[in-house]
């Protein structure tokens, strides 16, 4: 079986809203506490993802941190990463884990309690559960589903669920009250002017509780 991702903070990466080089901000978060970085940058080619995954790779093993790849299980591979994160429109969870094997982690994004329930089904390690609140990278997913939601999500599924999607570090208790295993957060932490204090704050709210 593969390491559970931690707990606490899962930083899920996008370029365009950092105020520093991506690498730079990541490196910032991981010194404040993230245990594990999901690489998603879907418009690079495989090449410029690639090369960007080797270096957050280094990264991340410095401080002891996962990295996982969205959707790119060939990139994952060859980057050495711990594993990657997949949706619906992906290669399927049984087909991931065939091509990278027992020890990898598998996330899913899901949507729905339905698709909560498929990924546990297909075997996936983890899930992300989304939008809980207002955000601009979920609005194609439809209205924030809340806490009551989220509570149910965590209470049904087998799976670590991860709540992700508009939060900020004063939600991070009832975030852990309705059962969540970890926080997502993109723009929380990437688009603050100091990613290493934003992401300590969240890593010692959540220690906190």
């Amino acid at each position: 079986m593969p390491s559970a991702l931690p707990s606490s903070l899962y930083l899920i990466t996008d370029r365009k809203i950092c105020r520093s080089p991506l690498e730079d901000a990541v490196h910032r978060a991981l010194d404040g506490g993230v245990k594990a970085v999901q690489l998603r940058e879907k418009d690079l080619a495989a090449r410029e993802l690639f090369h960007l995954a080797e270096k957050l790779r280094a990264l991340t093993t410095r401080y002891q941190a996962r990295l996982l790849i969205n959707d790119r299980i060939d990139v994952a591979r060859a980057a050495g990463a711990d594993g990657v994160q997949l949706g619906k429109t992906s290669l399927p969870v049984a087909t991931a884990r065939l091509l990278l094997g027992p020890e990898a982690l598998i996330g899913f994004s899901a949507h729905s309690p339905e698709e909560l329930a498929t990924a546990a089904r297909d075997g996936a390690d983890f899930a992300t559960f989304s939008p809980i609140f207002s955000t601009p990278s979920k609005s194609a997913f439809g209205p924030p589903q809340g806490l009551p939601a989220l509570a149910a999500a965590c209470r049904d599924s087998p799976l670590p669920v991860f709540a992700l999607g508009g939060i900020t570090q004063e939600q991070t208790t009832p975030i852990r009250e309705a059962g969540a295993a970890g926080i997502a957060v993109i723009r929380a932490v990437l688009g603050a002017g100091d990613p290493g204090a934003a992401a300590h704050r969240f890593c010692q709210a959540w220690a906190s509780i």
